[in-house]
């Protein structure tokens, strides 16, 4: 009798044991433990993030968060909730308890995780977290000239020492191969420099058109087809402007244009720079004919659209119509304009039947026009602090023909100021972001 009370005791242990998943301790609760007053500071905890991004087709984001726990000698198990959802048991490997939360399928919001031990109805933490969409910062530069200065490339070289993360899209103008004051010799140097950006930083290496003529006149040559004619009279600037600089890209038709963007690509293969997917028109002056002359040649983004009221500076008397033809033409984008595609039929809205290049303003504008408060100003127009439920774009950029210690201190001071939220610093939802990309985070429907 007493041999059979005994093995009825032991199968009944055995029993508990299986009912508690074979470790001889109970199944997590599926009722999350209360919250601490303050955080049990016996417990050490890593992996718990202020900041998980949603992912896309261009930044993975945060689809885990990995937790591991070094808890007081003695500990049994670690359980884990995440926003009062089932508790989930840690593994205890080499003496740590460890666990990976799946968060990928968490839509933008707040979220809690709590941590408690050998069934506590207390957590000996809760930790909240913020899920956001990223905010990217597309830094750009505009080669207005066909040359740039050793000091200024040297200062862009300061701006990439100084914000590791920091990616630029370079808006290279094929004049600089077409000029005669440009000599080979000079070519190959900046060709070398650029080469160098995108080797060393992941720089990208994009496309600037101001039509100067001794580009535009080379563009039957290169492409092996009847000449473009040279058009100065359709200045922003001048009456005339025999040079073709200050001239509108729109002023061109949908062919002239897609063969001066065709001529752009040969020219930039020819010299180991690679085909470029991103545009910027000269002045912003890019209308629908421009768009799809950028469509026609393989194009994926533009940032053509302007925050024109930040550039006051070419208003009045003997300054042209730049400000006048930006006001007009971008009337709506301002300081919080945000990436599309614009429809066939206007260049300011989207619709059903769009143009295949994404429009990204030019929210930010240029340092010729804005000073760092007005550059911080606009960025936090663009973001509270908060998360943010779906993807921010904000853009700031600089020529390099004109780039000196003022203007640079103007950009290096913003990027300081940004670089205290980077997603990689868990800080924010920042991430530096190259022109092209943002074509595959915003996608055409």
């Amino acid at each position: 009798m007493l041999r059979l009370l005994a093995l009825s005791s032991l199968l009944a242990a055995q029993l508990a044991v299986l009912s508690c998943g074979g470790s001889g301790f109970p199944d997590p609760s599926s009722t999350p433990p209360l919250a601490p007053q303050s955080a049990n500071t016996e417990f050490g905890v890593t992996g718990l993030r202020n900041w998980a991004l949603v992912g896309n087709d261009v930044d993975a984001g945060t689809n885990t968060l990995e937790i591991e726990v070094v808890a007081p000698s003695g500990t049994k198990y670690v359980d884990a909730w995440l926003n009062g959802g089932e508790g989930q048991r840690l593994s205890k490997v080499d003496g740590r308890f460890r666990i990976a939360l799946d968060i990928a399928a968490l839509a933008p919001g707040e979220y809690q995780v709590l941590l408690a031990a050998d069934g506590d109805d207390t957590a000996f933490v809760a930790h909240t977290f913020k899920r956001s969409h990223p905010l990217y910062v597309v830094v750009t530069t505009d080669w207005d000239d066909p040359d740039t200065s050793d000091a200024a490339l040297a200062l862009q070289d300061d701006l990439h020492a100084e914000h590791p993360e920091l990616l630029l899209t370079h808006f290279v103008g094929p004049y600089t191969f077409t000029d005669p004051s440009v000599s080979e010799e000079r070519r190959a140097v900046l060709v070398d420099w650029l080469l160098g950006m995108r080797t060393d930083f992941e720089d990208e290496i994009g496309l600037h058109i101001h039509p100067y003529c001794n580009f535009v006149n080379e563009v039957g040559t290169i492409l092996g087809i009847a000449d473009i004619e040279c058009n100065i009279d359709e200045s922003t600037v001048y009456p005339t402007d025999s040079s073709g600089y200050t001239i509108q890209c729109s002023a061109y038709s949908d062919e002239d244009f897609t063969n001066i963007l065709l001529a752009s690509d040969a020219v930039f293969e020819e010299r180991g720079l690679g085909k470029p997917t991103s545009f910027r028109a000269g002045g912003w002056t890019a209308e629908l004919n421009t768009m799809r002359s950028l469509e026609a040649a393989g194009y994926v983004a533009d940032t053509s659209a302007n925050n024109w009221a930040r550039m006051e500076e070419w208003q009045g008397p003997g300054m042209g119509t730049l400000y006048a033809w930006n006001r007009e033409h971008w009337a709506s984008i301002n300081d919080t304009s945000q990436p599309y595609y614009p429809s066939q039929d206007d260049i300011l809205v989207t619709g059903d039947d769009t143009i295949g290049v994404l429009e990204v303003p030019d929210n930010g504008i240029l340092v010729d026009y804005v000073e760092t408060a007005e550059m911080i100003e606009i960025f936090e127009a663009n973001w509270d602090g908060g998360l943010l439920t779906e993807p921010v774009n904000y853009s700031i950029g600089y020529h390099p023909s004109n780039f000196n210690a003022a203007y640079k201190l103007r950009i290096t001071d913003t990027l300081t100021h940004v670089d205290q939220f980077l997603a990689s610093e868990d800080a924010g939802p920042v991430i530096y972001g190259r022109l092209s990309d943002m074509a595959n985070v915003w996608k055409q429907d």
